[in-house]
């Protein structure tokens, strides 16, 4: 299986990949699906088998909640808003650190990691994880 390409988490101010691929909703007024297969204005890994998704989304942790504030790919947003990301629930892995480890497979381990527990957008746990 081809590796995936990372979506970017705007975390403490920084920008930083993660391999956590929240879904985007069925039906949102704030986000729609448009079809740019043609464009020349879309990064070409977007179309290929490194992203089954069909887009790269940039996710932003505001006060505790996850915000989706750009797409790139076959899904655009109406709007400059960001939208709360109230359908995303699971852990989100934030690496820090030095990169120590990565294999074919795209499995990457830092030295530390910040592990951000969401609920329906928002966050209910954080833990520091080092790598030892």
């Amino acid at each position: 299986m081809t590796a995936q390409v990372d979506e970017i988490l705007i975390f403490d101010s920084n920008k930083i990949s993660i391999s956590f691929h929240p879904p985007l909703p069925s039906s949102h007024l704030g986000i729609i699906k448009v079809d740019n297969r043609n464009s020349k204005n879309v990064d070409p890994v977007i179309g290929s088998t490194a992203c089954w998704r069909g887009y790269i989304g940039t996710w932003e942790i505001q006060s505790d909640r996850l915000y989706l504030v750009d797409i790139a790919g076959c899904y655009q947003m109406i709007d400059s808003n960001p939208v709360f990301a109230d359908w995303v629930s699971g852990l989100i892995r934030v690496p820090q650190g030095k990169l120590v480890y990565c294999d074919r497979s795209g499995a990457k381990i830092h030295e530390q990691e910040i592990h951000l527990r969401v609920e329906q957008g928002k966050v209910i746990e954080s833990t520091l994880i080092d790598a030892n």
